[in-house]
């Protein structure tokens, strides 16, 4: 069976950024999904379509491709102030490299980076954390089969979650593909 429109799909993969390893399946835990769905880059699902399980491919996507350049306007400095918790300033969350989850002034939910902790500001950037990185991708199709039911009832899209999930069945910040 090939990779088409919505089959379930399993892929091991490694994902590399800068000459590092950013991301990759673990073994005997590849990463499913129902093709098409828009779980994925649209561009990574684009080099996989067609493919039967034991074929591989190789391939690079550049920021416009992936999740797209860095937006200037998404970098903000917050008052301080905001980072109150009872009273107390939340330190175990103030510091460089620290995600964040936070609400817009609509209540839309969004992670936030800690960029630099001032005496009044706490700079942050709201760009997902690969916006204008180039992904080199290392793709093998394990697996293609229909649907069942069971699998629209929503699993975890990322194996063990370890880095959150798709559907939110883990916690709130995908971090996934």
């Amino acid at each position: 069976m090939k990779v088409a429109q919505n089959k379930m799909v399993g892929v091991d993969y490694k994902l590399t950024v800068d000459g590092k390893i950013a991301d990759q399946s673990r073994p005997g835990q590849p990463l499913e999904f129902i093709f098409g769905t828009g779980m994925l880059l649209p561009k990574f699902e684009e080099a996989i379509l067609g493919k039967e399980p034991g074929e591989a491919v190789s391939f690079t996507l550049s920021p416009k491709d992936g999740y797209g350049e860095v937006i200037a306007e998404a970098i903000v400095d917050l008052p301080k102030n905001i980072f109150m918790v009872d009273g107390k300033l939340a330190e175990d969350i103030l510091f460089e490299g620290s995600q964040v989850p936070m609400s817009d002034a609509q209540g839309n939910r969004m992670m936030g980076i800690v960029k630099e902790v001032g005496d009044e500001h706490v700079k942050m950037d709201f760009n997902h954390p690969m916006a204008g990185k180039t992904l080199n991708f290392e793709v093998e199709v394990v697996s293609v089969r229909d649907v069942t039911p069971e699998d629209l009832q929503g699993h975890c899209s990322c194996g063990d979650c370890h880095d959150g999930c798709h559907d939110g069945c883990c916690d709130d910040h995908c971090n996934c593909h």
